[in-house]
């Protein structure tokens, strides 16, 4: 879903220099990032880069994706954004294979979970889709959570969102970040009082970005075609918007978040039904995965104590849901509980049960690094492990630190150089490489990767003083050129967001 880059050499251009874009460089490759930490309350509209006249009939893809990273930038700082990459990765793959039978198949997607029960999920232009684990709970298979997905990544094609503000009056990147900050507020809290929060313009603007009941039927229909082309159960998608109405009924006008930003009419779910009618119907199983990261969630939300109690009565005479999942879901909590003897004697029973999975797999070696299962070569497993999932980030976080602990620190700067080549926004790449750099003794480098850990989380400020510290801790040309240009333009928005706040 990323383009494949290597190392990163971060350079920012100021948010107050004429005709520059935000960008970050990847040895010299650039890929489009709008780190600018909300621009629109860092800088004056005058003097921002020149991005056209968007009050023309259709914002621009690049516009769209400005958009959305701004807006991205807010979520990754906000305590409820769910940093957990086995979660993450499962979105994104699922919504990656919904995705590619989209009518913008080669559209850039990213799909990232909010920490939050309420049920709901959120489309943001330029291809950001917010779930809550809330709605990924509630859902009852795989091909409801598809079906949800599937409306959302219409409402990105059809650029629902974009054409509803492409009349608007906005000629700088400022102003698209208060567009930014009302599509955030519109689609992910759609109770909060944001106009106080985000400005009186923006807040009118969040007032008139709740999509229409034609922008609803269109998102169906397309989404439905998604979900049918994706090989999921159509019948999905009706019966679950049919639950969440009756649920609705019931709450006596507590209506969940998802329902307030998508209005759901009989005329809609009756329009889905008879377009499922059409349709070969067929039982779709569910992923592993899907059961796996529910069983993950369950444990996450509650104490180590009340997931044991959980998961031993879904196993024990009550059987309820995956018995791999809920047994997945028990090892976890009693590895939580540190209580290693029962939880080796569980995996023993799920290993036998479970086909091979990389969150199977990261258990695995959560359960031999606690000394649960005894391994006498860690890095043999992991190295294997690696191999046979090398996209799953979980085990590369553990493979990372088990090599630090084994004072492998080359093989973990290789390790991190390769990941971050396929991940370049995944800040826990660059906390990692900066340990491994204070070990060795590289502090320009370890300050220099922090700074990139520290700007992905939103984070101006630290950043700064990361960059302030690396040109202190070394005297490598390149490296001091590369920290010299950044801390010039992080300052320079730091001055501008300083000036406009009146501190």
């Amino acid at each position: 879903m990323r383009s494949i880059l290597t190392r990163p050499v971060i350079t920012l251009s100021t948010a107050c220099e004429l005709k520059r874009k935000a960008v970050i460089i990847l040895d010299m490759k650039k890929i489009l990032l709008i780190a600018l930490y909300t621009t629109s309350m860092l800088c004056h509209a005058e003097g921002l880069p020149d991005l056209g006249d968007i009050s023309q009939e259709a914002i621009s893809p690049q516009q769209e994706r400005q958009i959305g990273e701004q807006s991205m930038y807010q979520i990754r700082a906000d305590k409820s954004y769910l940093d957990d990459a086995e979660i993450a990765d499962y979105l994104n793959l699922l919504g990656g294979q919904l995705a590619s039978n989209s009518s913008e198949p080669g559209l850039e997607f990213e799909f990232f979970a909010i920490n939050d029960n309420a049920i709901n999920a959120f489309a943001m232009p330029g291809g950001f889709i917010g779930v809550n684990t809330g709605l990924i709970l509630t859902t009852q298979s795989e091909s409801e959570l598809a079906s949800v997905l599937s409306h959302e990544i219409a409402h990105v094609t059809q650029h629902h969102l974009a054409r509803m503000v492409s009349g608007q009056k906005f000629d700088s990147l400022a102003s698209l970040a208060v567009i930014a900050a009302a599509i955030l507020a519109a689609r992910s809290n759609p109770d909060a009082a944001m106009a106080t929060v985000i400005g009186a313009q923006a807040g009118v603007m969040q007032r008139q970005l709740n999509f229409t009941r034609t922008h609803e039927q269109e998102a169906d229909r397309i989404g439905l075609g998604i979900l049918r082309n994706s090989g999921f159960d159509v019948r999905a998608m009706p019966a679950f918007f049919e639950r969440m109405q009756k649920a609705t009924r019931l709450l006596e006008g507590n209506t969940p978040p998802y329902l307030r930003t998508h209005p759901l009419t009989n005329e809609r779910i009756a329009d889905m039904a008879n377009r499922v009618q059409q349709m070969p119907a067929h039982l779709v199983p569910d992923s592993l995965s899907f059961q796996l990261v529910r069983a993950k969630l369950h444990t996450m939300q509650k104490s180590p104590q009340e997931a044991i109690a959980y998961f031993s009565g879904a196993l024990g005479a009550q059987k309820f849901g995956n018995p791999v999942a809920q047994r997945y879901g028990l090892v976890s909590a009693l590895l939580q509980s540190r209580q290693h003897a029962r939880a080796a004697q569980e995996f023993a029973i799920l290993r036998k049960q479970a086909p091979a999975n990389p969150m199977i797999t990261t258990l695995a070696g959560q359960l031999r690094r606690a000394g649960a299962i005894v391994d006498q070569d860690l890095i043999a497993f992991y190295r294997s492990a690696t191999q046979n999932f090398p996209q799953h980030r979980a085990l590369t976080y553990d493979y990372t630190e088990v090599l630090l602990q084994e004072k492998r620190f080359s093989d973990a700067l290789t390790l991190l150089n390769q990941q971050i080549t396929a991940h370049p926004n995944d800040p826990r790449l660059y906390e990692l490489q900066a340990r491994t750099y204070a070990v060795l003794g590289r502090h320009q480098e370890e300050h220099h990767a922090l700074a990139y850990n520290y700007i992905l989380h939103g984070n101006l400020r630290g950043s700064i003083e990361q960059l302030e510290l690396a040109k202190q801790a070394g005297n490598d040309f390149h490296e001091l050129s590369t920290i010299e240009t950044e801390l010039k333009q992080f300052r320079e928005i730091a001055a501008a967001h300083a000036k406009n706040s009146g501190k």
